[in-house]
């Protein structure tokens, strides 16, 4: 009789273990095919019933609906069902993390850790939660230990080299930039991001080589990274390839016309930047020519280290000049409140190597102003 009794409570167990498994194998496939609103309305009031990871699911459909709290809530019940399971925890960290409560996040992430230290995922939230924090070295040894895991995400590798940066370590950071390069998917936009700092890093470094292989790969990935295109006219000008900025500078053009270029590019791009003296000089070309108006075509912007434009030097078309069968622009200079010009006239196909020249010999006031006004004053 005993052997009976036994028999039959071992077979009603089995019955409630599968039952148990056959809803969270249930809940799990709804999950995976994104009917998060189902989960929630077939499953969530009768939750505390469940297994473990069937309540798991439960709270991945809130987390997907960006619901943190009720995410939070069934993450917990998951938790006090079964504690040995480190995907609750991370749930619920990247939860915290969305939240802004970057300490609980935290304390999330290390239990998840210390069930599986082998997550590349685990460590990176947990690393965010550190940067948010303004704790570097932690967010940096964090993301370090993601790389070293198998499945490691690409976020890890693209935020390695972005605080090396903050912490002023620029040789570290275009290193890292490089070892991520090779380890995120082409198919991200993470990528993108990636190859243009080391663009720009090399850039500023002046190997123009190594800047236009990163930009080069770029825009043939992303055709519509109009910033990336004024990168590279200022690689070509750097290295006084004019003729190769051409079909480039022609491609800001048409995407201006068709009113695709936002923002700072809205209304001109810089084609190249050099140092004069402890000033950076960045040269800009506006699209507009207004046809019988004065105009501001080429601008040289005067920058100084704290980033202050002092004053600006630029070609300025000259509606008089051109009716007398002079030349299209004249130099001028607004500084201050004074506004210079310059006897020095220059046509459309103008030698760019001389304009540069002449706005040297103004910077170093070898060249004088023919005329100065003050608006205003007499």
């Amino acid at each position: 009789m005993k052997q009976t009794i036994t028999t039959l409570l071992f077979t009603l167990l089995s019955l409630t273990v599968m039952a148990q498994d056959d809803l969270t194998t249930e809940i799990k496939s709804l999950y995976n095919n994104q009917k998060y609103d189902e989960i929630i309305v077939s499953h969530a009031a009768e939750a505390k019933k469940y297994p473990a990871k069937a309540i798991y699911y439960i709270g991945m459909a809130y987390y997907m609906k960006a619901d943190d709290n009720n995410c939070v809530k069934y993450m917990d019940m998951s938790i006090d069902k079964d504690q040995s399971d480190p995907d609750a925890y991370y749930i619920k960290g990247m939860t915290y993390n969305y939240m802004g409560q970057f300490d609980n996040a935290i304390k999330s992430f290390i239990k998840a850790i210390e069930l599986n230290n082998t997550s590349g995922y685990y460590y990176s939230g947990l690393g965010d939660s550190y940067l948010s924090q303004d704790e570097l070295d932690k967010a940096l040894e964090a993301y370090q230990k993601a790389t070293e895991q198998e499945n490691a995400p690409d976020r890890p590798f693209s935020m390695i080299p972005q605080i090396y940066n903050s912490l002023n370590q620029k040789d570290k950071a275009l290193a890292a930039f490089y070892v991520a390069k090779d380890k995120i998917s082409k198919e991200t936009d993470s990528y993108i991001n990636v190859l243009y700092n080391i663009g720009l890093f090399e850039l500023l470094a002046e190997n123009y080589e190594k800047a236009e292989t990163a930009f080069t790969e770029l825009v043939e990935l992303a055709p519509n990274d109009y910033h990336s295109y004024a990168k590279l006219i200022q690689i070509h000008y750097a290295r006084k390839q004019y003729d190769k900025a051409e079909p480039l500078k022609k491609k800001l053009y048409d995407a201006h016309s068709e009113g695709l270029l936002k923002d700072n590019m809205k209304d001109m791009f810089c084609f190249d930047q050099f140092k004069w003296n402890d000033k950076l000089i960045q040269v800009f070309e506006r699209f507009a020519e207004p046809e019988g108006k004065l105009y501001y075509k080429h601008l040289f912007y005067v920058v100084n280290k704290d980033s202050e434009i002092e004053y600006r030097i630029q070609t300025e078309n000259s509606v008089i000049s051109v009716e007398l069968g002079g030349p299209k622009y004249v130099l001028g200079m607004d500084k201050g409140d004074t506004h210079s010009t310059f006897n020095v006239g220059f046509n459309e196909d103008f030698n760019y190597n001389y304009l540069k020249s002449t706005v040297i010999e103004i910077l170093e006031g070898k060249l004088k102003p023919g005329a100065s006004s003050r608006p205003g004053k007499k």
